[in-house]
């Protein structure tokens, strides 16, 4: 915690009531002022060992192109129904143009196969369109409804980020997370150990 401390300033806001994450992230307005921001969502764990973080790699991408960048990668069709799938305009390279999102899409109904995940780089315009942002599914105002807005306004990009993504939003996906991280970590000869030892028979 103290080497943390010593990266940088840590402030937080409290969300005293949980209204969903468009909400959450409005409630850092104040905080983060006039300036692009990013946003990570603590259930994707992504990685990219011995290469660029994803959030710097989006950064980079937001640099360069002056937009707002959000991480996106191809799910299989039948999944699509579990992710904001976003509707691309071009695609060059990693690169994708984005006109639309749609939140959790029929299969049928999906205009691709490019599902958001939990990295962001968001201009600071996105504050005025949560503000204006009635609660949608569930009650909650949701972040991809303002970013929906956002693109008739400025442009927005997904980017294919190199990297691995585990979903530690689900109980399987939290364990392959903790696995795969640990086999990262400066313990992952015992970690390996520990796993090569463990009794997998039925």
């Amino acid at each position: 915690m103290r080497r943390i401390s010593e990266i940088g300033t840590i402030a937080f806001v409290h969300q005293k009531e949980q209204l969903g994450l468009g909400h959450a992230v409005l409630m850092a307005k104040e905080l983060v002022g006039d300036e692009p921001f990013a946003v990570l969502l603590s259930d994707d764990v992504m990685v990219n060992p011995g290469g660029v973080p994803v959030t710097e790699q989006l950064i980079e991408q937001y640099a360069a192109h002056r937009g707002s960048v959000i991480a996106v990668q191809r799910v299989p069709r039948e999944a699509v129904g579990r992710y904001g799938i976003v509707a691309p305009v071009r695609e060059e390279g990693r690169l994708v143009e984005i006109n639309d999102l749609v939140e959790k899409p029929a299969v049928g109904e999906a205009p691709s196969d490019l599902a958001v995940l939990g990295r962001y780089i968001l201009s600071p315009r996105i504050f005025d369109k949560l503000e204006m942002t009635p609660r949608g599914a569930g009650g909650e105002i949701q972040l991809t409804d303002a970013i929906r807005s956002l693109t008739r306004e400025q442009p927005v990009f997904g980017y294919r980020f190199a990297g691995i993504r585990h979903d530690a939003g689900t109980r399987l996906g939290w364990l392959q997370a903790n696995v795969a991280m640990s086999l990262e970590s400066d313990q992952a000869d015992e970690v390996r150990a520990y796993l090569r030892g463990l009794d997998l028979r039925d």
